[in-house]
């Protein structure tokens, strides 16, 4: 089974996490900008965070055999802060860069005004350089902000198979379904969805525009959900074809739009001598 895990973030897990993924056949992954849990307090905040999403984690998740891509936004939650607007004029030299494959996290946390202005601009951004764009429904009043999402999306003219709503669930999957735009699943411990719901989803839906992710981050979540989706589908009578156009080809076609994919296999998964600004994932030898 190959995986490309197309939202989970790997700044928040640990090395051990890493080697988990590779030896399930995680072999690449995107990064999406997101918040850190606490309130950032100023735009260079975010700079040395995207810094390191294309710097230091490309290199780490290299080190462990996984191609490592990202996203960049200002995230729907922090959109509401007058202190991180400024975020959103930095954010063009950042969608240039290599590995940053889309326009994300971006949509709505609260659905106010702050967020939906931050979310209209940033989707003319991925207009202007060409980039999909990764969209977060709100965990709050889902289907309300679904509908209020598809809307923005809409205004914004950006073609439909350039952008994936995502956190979807059984209530709001028709709406995204008949979009036009490509559906995001996040399969979780406790919360949002599981693999059996997942199952019976792609039993209705089908496998067309599917994206399955752990969504992993610093909370309770799992880095190997998308490989225990691939599981419950073989499970169910699934053909391995189908789990690998799921949780592989699905992934890369979407964000092969961008032209910025790189999937070419890494020879080694284990940590290597090699540095990033003088540090090894080895931290020295043993002493």
């Amino acid at each position: 089974m190959r995986i490309f895990d197309p939202h989970i973030h790997m700044t928040s897990r640990t090395t051990d996490d890493y080697e988990a993924m590779y030896a399930a056949g995680v072999r690449a992954l995107v990064e999406p900008a997101f918040w850190l849990g606490q309130p950032r307090t100023n735009v260079g905040s975010f700079t040395d965070y995207f810094d390191g999403l294309i710097g230091w984690e490309r290199f780490r998740a290299a080190q462990f055999g996984i191609r490592h891509h990202c996203t960049m936004a200002l995230n729907p939650k922090e959109a509401n802060d007058p202190r991180c607007a400024g975020v959103l004029d930095v954010l063009p030299r950042y969608l240039a860069k290599d590995g940053v494959v889309a326009v994300g996290e971006v949509g709505y946390d609260s659905m106010t005004d702050a967020e939906e202005k931050a979310f209209a601009h940033q989707l003319s951004l991925a207009v202007e350089h060409e980039l999909p764009v990764l969209v977060h429904t709100p965990h709050r009043d889902k289907l309300a902000g679904t509908k209020r999402t598809l809307d923005v999306v809409a205004e914004s003219g950006i073609a439909p198979e350039l952008v994936v709503v995502d956190h979807l669930n059984e209530v709001t999957v028709g709406l995204v379904a008949d979009s036009g735009c490509w559906m995001g699943f996040s399969i979780y411990p406790d919360t949002k969805m599981d693999e059996q719901r997942m199952v019976t989803i792609l039993r209705e839906y089908g496998t067309d525009r599917m994206l399955v992710n752990s969504a992993a981050d610093w909370g309770r979540s799992d880095p190997l959900k998308t490989y225990r989706t691939g599981r419950a589908m073989l499970e169910a009578g699934y053909s391995e074809s189908d789990v690998d156009k799921l949780l592989w080809r699905n992934p890369v076609d979407f964000y092969g739009q961008s032209g910025r994919l790189l999937l070419d296999p890494i020879e080694h998964s284990t940590p290597t001598g090699e540095t990033f600004e003088g540090n090894s994932v080895l931290r020295g030898s043993r002493q």
